[in-house]
């Protein structure tokens, strides 16, 4: 039989980069909410990634407990950082970065990392930015410097 492939074998041809921006293109617009997760309803950075994850590859590998919005600030831990990496692996720094890759911020030098979001072109970058919605931001300067980490997502 001959024919063009449905969308759903099209897309599983993808690289899972292609998919990853596919997937947080998605979430655009979704209302910022700390701590949630659903795609069209409400979710903060980490409950974008979240909400990917399922997407992309089912159950999520972890569930992160309850936090507040100051908690890296409190912890002094790393806990977003070492969560990605037991989930991705050790990642990579900002110059090898790659459309479709978690990228990881800082507020400041040694600090724990403390938003997320998505590289979706080598300029721009998907996340939830807080008091209004899922973006898709320029990756200026200004954020560009913040970056302490980048991690691939598993192929599919």
């Amino acid at each position: 039989m001959t024919g063009d492939p449905s969308s759903t074998e099209t897309d599983l041809k993808r690289p899972t980069g292609e998919r990853v921006i596919a997937a947080a293109r998605g979430w655009l617009g979704t209302p910022y909410r700390h701590q949630a997760s659903l795609k069209g309803v409400g979710c903060d950075c980490l409950g974008l990634i979240r909400g990917i994850w399922r997407e992309l590859y089912g159950e999520e590998p972890e569930v992160p407990p309850p936090y507040s919005p100051d908690w890296a600030e409190r912890s002094g831990e790393d806990r977003l950082r070492a969560a990605a990496e037991r989930a991705l692996g050790p990642g990579h720094g900002p110059g090898a970065m790659q459309p479709g890759d978690l990228l990881l911020f800082a507020w400041r030098i040694g600090m724990p990392a403390k938003h997320a979001g998505i590289l979706s072109s080598p300029g721009r970058f998907i996340h939830a930015y807080e008091q209004a919605a899922v973006i898709d931001s320029a990756l200026v300067p200004c954020w560009r410097r913040r970056i302490v980490r980048a991690y691939s997502f598993p192929d599919l």
